[in-house]
């Protein structure tokens, strides 16, 4: 398994990081609810719902609020409550994947389309952006839970797929200092919970879209590439934003605003 991938969440903008929490409950909530919805309300009966649960304990998220997300799904409302992925390029030719769940989806169309339309971006057909991509299992972990070594033998008993230790980041990137697993899609709760079993639970697990290459991108146009990903992120109705843009570290500071 090799541990070099470039493919990285870039935190565009200061700013970006304080919006993304300020809406991180709202969102883990509407998962834990639509998982409820979806199968038994018992974690562990429901792999989708425990991966729910099991994010929204890792970013602190308080036991009644979990509750509330849980028994929110016998009420009507939640049936309104539709999934939509809608695919695009921004600046470059980037790809950009948008995952929505909406109870409007009048409002989180013409949401998403206005952001790409206002930055630089392109909305696009479904399909024609993820077909270049794969549909996989993330678990990541804090840079403390173990040494390179120790996080690559544990994901190779466990079963992953691949690992990346990257132990030193600045702080313009999202996701933290740690160890990334990736995982076949079918595979993400057998290898955490046997992950779990040597390393203690994860800081997260995850389904997610990851490119099969990356699209370098440089200048100006990276500044309107962070803006297209800002204004999706505000949608209320976006739940997660994707894109395969490969930028130098000069730059992402340079444009980080």
């Amino acid at each position: 398994m090799a541990g070099h991938s470039k493919f990285k969440n870039i935190m565009h903008r200061k700013g970006r990081a304080d919006a993304v929490r300020s809406k991180l409950f709202s969102r883990l909530s509407r998962e834990i609810t639509v998982a409820a919805k979806s199968g038994m309300p018992d974690p562990a009966m429901n792999p989708r719902l425990r991966l729910a649960v099991n994010n929204a304990k890792a970013e602190s998220m308080p036991k009644d609020n979990i509750e509330r997300a849980i028994k929110k799904a016998s009420g009507g409302e939640v049936d309104a409550m539709e999934e939509i992925r809608y695919e695009g390029r921004g600046p470059g030719g980037v790809q950009v994947i948008v995952e929505v769940l909406t109870d409007n989806r009048n409002r989180a169309a013409s949401g998403v389309r206005s952001a790409f339309a206002k930055n630089g971006g392109a909305l696009g057909e479904s399909g024609s952006v993820t077909f270049m991509w794969d549909r996989v299992g993330k678990i990541h972990y804090p840079a403390e839970a173990g040494t390179e070594d120790a996080v690559m033998e544990a994901a190779i008993e466990a079963g992953a797929q691949d690992v990346e230790s990257d132990l030193v980041k600045p702080d313009i990137y999202e996701d933290a200092p740690g160890h990334t697993i990736w995982t076949a899609f079918e595979d993400l709760n057998e290898v955490a919970e046997a992950m779990s079993k040597v390393l203690g639970d994860p800081k997260s697990t995850s389904i997610v879209w990851k490119p099969q290459s990356e699209i370098d991108l440089a200048g100006d146009s990276v500044g309107v590439l962070f803006k297209l990903l800002d204004a999706l992120d505000a949608e209320d109705d976006v739940q997660q934003v994707y894109s395969n843009e490969n930028i130098s570290d000069e730059d992402a500071a340079k444009y980080a605003g």
